[in-house]
């Protein structure tokens, strides 16, 4: 494929070098460092000329000596840079190097650990993701069409995201969450990592703090760090976040926030009691902290009744909900969301109009329209059936063939199952022991505040089908 340009700079007036050479000496620079690669085709003599403003033969000039230099090769009425490149090239200078390399020319923190969403050639306990093959890409389509004849949507939009989708949005966690909550109070967000940025970036200045979970949300931990949070670590029992410790946390100083789970906690599955929910409220109204809950699953609820969420018994106004629509759809959407007071989504209106402005408004209408139809909440229905039956299969399985390795209680819902290793077992070395068999899964490491060695392992079964789980833990135990 031709490129589209070939900016050149030519000196022709006050350079000592023949225009030629200046453009060989141009195309040599540039397969030096990489913006032309082996194979590659140049610009037609007289394309180039014209585009230079210069004489065909001068281009011609140019081309034949970087042939003969080794640099390009002629085929078939075509100059293409040279598959086998000179070997000696010139020392390179710290520029060149910089290019060569992608480094910048500044300091850099390094990077946080990447997040592995698929697990090639193996059999993966994912954490708590939908199985795409179960996506309903029919519906989705069609709606996806139909919303893209609303040319509007093409535009620029309203920074809360788009309007049908808050308004059945709000009818759905007025029906199914037990929360009283308008458009106005709700925001479109980019997944419910993104709703969580954005809400960080508002509510956070540099040097707050912001009590987490422990054992928790590693991606939440960097993206509240990014804000310039300092994170206070609260240990989780059987019973969610323990409130009495939070409590503890405000004498060494005040709380900005508490990022917590308390449906299904991440990781561990449990559930935040009555009692502990109450407490909590009370806590964050007295010292005016804000609540980010991250209802991740909501719809995953398998056994006695729907726990409702902390934004629907909060009288103060401190709970900001953090809710996605992606585990009943498809992560790679981004549909997150989230619900506050009105004047709180105002400031997060604010700050996204700075940046991506309002999302993808044509998904979102799409959305918006299998929310109105009752075709997503069908799904939900339907994955939730699906995720139950999962579920079983993978307790059954890891009871007759682990019952002496694990120990765990089943979940009352959500997308993952928390065991604990027997002690003798060193989880890290099984872990390693069975991707080499072929099934990737999470250890307790992965999860702790303070990445210590945690005798547990996380198993998602939503992406697995029953026969795909009764081979991983096959392959586990073999592992073991």
């Amino acid at each position: 494929m031709r490129p589209w340009t070939f900016p050149i700079a030519l000196q022709p007036g006050t350079s000592r070098e023949p225009v030629f050479q200046q453009i060989a000496q141009a195309i040599r620079g540039d397969i030096r460092r990489g913006r032309l690669r082996p194979g590659d085709a140049l610009p037609g003599s007289r394309t180039l000329a014209g585009t230079l403003a210069v004489h065909r033969n001068t281009v011609l000039a140019a081309y034949r000596e970087l042939e003969a230099e080794g640099w390009t090769v002629a085929e078939a009425r075509t100059t293409r840079v040279a598959r086998d490149l000179p070997q000696a090239l010139p020392r390179a200078s710290a520029t060149r190097r910089a290019e060569a390399t992608g480094r910048p020319g500044y300091d850099l923190a390094p990077p946080g650990p990447g997040r592995s969403l698929r697990e090639l050639g193996l059999l993966a306990f994912g954490g708590g993701l939908p199985d795409l093959r179960l996506v309903p890409t029919d519906l989705l389509a069609r709606a996806y069409r139909r919303a893209l004849g609303s040319r509007e949507l093409l535009g620029y939009g309203d920074a809360h995201g788009e309007a049908r989708l808050r308004t059945a949005l709000a009818r759905l966690l007025s029906e199914m969450r037990g929360l009283a909550v308008t458009e106005g109070q709700l925001m479109i967000a980019s997944g419910s990592q993104g709703a969580l940025d954005l809400v960080a970036r508002t509510l956070i200045r540099p040097g707050d703090r912001v009590a987490v979970e422990d054992p928790g949300y590693p991606t939440a931990w960097r993206t509240l760090r990014a804000a310039g949070a300092e994170l206070v670590p609260v240990p989780v029992d059987e019973a969610g976040m323990r409130v009495e410790d939070l409590a503890a946390r405000l004498a060494d100083g005040p709380l900005r926030a508490v990022y917590l789970t308390p449906h299904h906690q991440f990781p561990t599955t449990v559930t935040m009691g009555a009692a502990r929910r109450l407490r909590l409220l009370e806590l964050a109204a007295r010292h005016r902290i804000a609540l980010l809950e991250d209802d991740y699953d909501n719809e995953f609820h398998f056994e006695g009744r729907p726990v409702l969420p902390l934004a629907g018994a909060d009288p103060h106004g401190v709970v900001v909900y953090l809710g996605t629509l992606s585990k009943i759809l498809a992560p790679g959407l981004r549909l997150g969301f989230v619900a506050g007071p009105g004047a709180l989504v105002e400031a997060l209106a604010s700050h996204r109009s700075a940046t991506d402005g309002q999302g993808d408004l044509v998904v979102q209408r799409a959305a918006a329209e299998l929310l109105e139809d009752g075709l997503l909440q069908r799904h939900a229905r339907k994955m939730r059936r699906i995720y139950q039956a999962r579920l079983e299969v993978l307790v059954t399985a890891l009871r007759r063939h682990l019952g002496r390795a694990l120990a765990f209680e089943p979940p009352v819902g959500g997308m993952t199952l928390w065991a604990r290793v027997d002690p003798s077992i060193d989880v890290e070395a099984w872990a390693v022991s069975a991707r080499k068999a072929g099934v990737a899964l999470s250890t307790g490491r992965l999860f702790d505040f303070h990445g210590r060695p945690r005798p547990n392992l996380r198993l998602g079964f939503s992406t697995l089908d029953e026969r795909e789980l009764e081979e991983a833990v096959r392959r586990l135990a073999r592992a073991l």
